[in-house]
């Protein structure tokens, strides 16, 4: 159940953070009557989602799925404050596995990341880039795309972990609700 091999379904899979098979601690019903519970990262919106599964499902940690699968009975979207410790903690290995699994979409992040306003370039909301080095990149892509992080690492000095800085950014804006402006959580890759 775990890896659903059609590519239309892969835009829409999720990995599984945290199980709670007998269901939410707090909650005061029997175990019996209370189900099964997944807290979800989505591959292609990072969006946190909590899921109630179905008895005869067969998910497991770190499993990847589909939210619509028949063994989920419902899926919401929760906030990163509703997320148990054991999901938090795994966050960030569940964000570096989606980055590597499509790299090549992240590093086309640093190849086509556009101008917020005419003060603010997408470049800027990463951590530890400021105008230097956002010029730094733009005149590199212009010579020629990136072709993947240690490319990128390579060609642009003062660039250290590129890979690093957007799981970064990711947990930034999956922790802090009140961003201006985000580029990662929330919005489908294209």
């Amino acid at each position: 159940m775990s890896d659903v091999e059609s590519d239309d379904a892969s835009e829409h899979r999720a990995v599984v953070l945290d199980m709670l098979p007998t269901g939410r601690p707090d909650d005061d019903r029997p175990p019996q009557q209370k189900s099964a519970l997944a807290f979800t990262l989505g591959e292609s919106d990072f969006r946190l989602a909590e899921l109630t599964l179905a008895d005869d499902a067969d998910i497991g940690f770190s499993d990847r799925i589909q939210p619509d699968d028949s063994t989920v009975e419902s899926t919401h979207t929760i906030e990163f404050d509703a997320l148990p410790n054991a999901a938090r903690s795994e966050l960030e290995y569940a964000i570096e596995d989606t980055i590597d699994r499509d790299e090549q979409r992240f590093v086309d992040f640093y190849n086509d990341a556009q101008p917020i306003t005419l003060r603010l370039h997408q470049l800027n909301l990463l951590p530890g880039i400021g105008k230097k080095l956002r010029n730094s990149i733009l005149d590199e892509r212009k010579r020629q795309p990136f072709e993947s992080f240690d490319d990128l690492e390579e060609r642009v000095a003062g660039l250290h972990r590129p890979k690093e800085i957007l799981i970064e950014r990711i947990r930034e804006e999956l922790r802090d609700e009140d961003l201006k402006y985000r580029i990662f959580v929330g919005r489908d890759a294209e």
